[in-house]
């Protein structure tokens, strides 16, 4: 990749400079780059280094291969339903919720590069940064209703503060893709580049934040941060707890089920018996 150095590689990271901007890539291109346990935590520690390293000046988050990040993996094996509520819980608080908040927190410039589709948790991660570049193929979904599920990641927070309550709500209700021009005319992403001249588009962009007023970036992000997600830590542990507790619902695993034998699911909602766990 041009002029871009890789500096650092994991199994499911890779950190590349260029001057004093850095690209952080997911790395599981045969899952599109969803999320596990490796990932997920790898994420959240490089964000807080990369927050607390000066010779960093701006951040380029994307994915490798052909999506920005499918959202959590969810073929990986499930655990038993009497802890997966609380796992839920856990995951999200120790893993996801830290590393929005490195984001957000961070005293420089995070742009979104996203390079395919961004899926659930992983369109949250989009949003979440400060500026978002989408490629012309792209598209963004937040698919948690789709598996039973109400988002997470920070997403009933940073999307509504980009495109507005009642979009948010047609964002996460329909769980409907969102292609990245529309994604453009709604706020959701800042910028859209043609897929050949992408790579090129983020590059320039990050060079020139990178090369820019980095305490007025630092200063600006915090006092948009206060105004638009306040509430944004508080926001973060009411979607934990009510993840957890959908973690365990009937509808939950109809939808995870569907998914698997790709079909169509038939949620219940309220009227359908809850496993044990949800009712203990």
């Amino acid at each position: 990749m041009g002029g871009w150095n890789v500096v650092e590689e994991t199994e499911v990271l890779r950190l590349l400079k260029q001057g004093g901007a850095v690209r952080l890539e997911l790395c599981r291109p045969e899952s599109l780059n969803a999320f596990d346990d490796r990932l997920s935590i790898g994420l959240r520690d490089a964000l807080l280094r990369l927050g607390g390293d000066e010779s960093v000046r701006c951040l380029v988050l994307t994915g490798s291969g052909r999506a920005f990040s499918a959202g959590a993996d969810v073929k990986r094996p499930r655990s038993d339903s009497d802890d997966r509520g609380e796992r839920t819980r856990r995951v999200l608080r120790e893993q996801f919720n830290p590393a929005i908040l490195a984001i957000r927190e961070m005293p420089k410039p995070v742009i979104a590069a996203v390079n395919g589709p961004a899926v659930g948790v992983g369109c949250a991660l989009a949003v979440a940064c400060d500026l978002v570049v989408a490629a012309e193929s792209a598209y963004f979904l937040l698919a948690f209703a789709n598996i039973g599920l109400a988002c997470d990641g920070g997403a009933t927070i940073t999307v509504p503060a980009r495109v507005g309550f009642g979009r948010a709500g047609v964002l996460a209700m329909l769980a409907e893709r969102l292609p990245a021009g529309e994604a453009l005319r709604w706020g959701l992403a800042d910028r859209v580049a043609p897929d050949a001249e992408f790579e090129e588009t983020v590059t320039a962009l990050a060079l020139r934040l990178a090369a820019g007023p980095t305490r007025s970036y630092a200063a600006t992000k915090r006092a948009l941060n206060a105004s638009a997600l306040a509430g944004l830590a508080d926001q973060l542990e009411l979607e934990a707890e009510l993840q957890g507790e959908l973690a365990v619902s009937g509808d939950h695993e109809e939808g995870i089920a569907a998914f698997r034998e790709k079909r169509q699911p038939e949620f219940h909602g309220f009227d359908a018996p809850q496993p044990a766990s949800a009712r203990s």
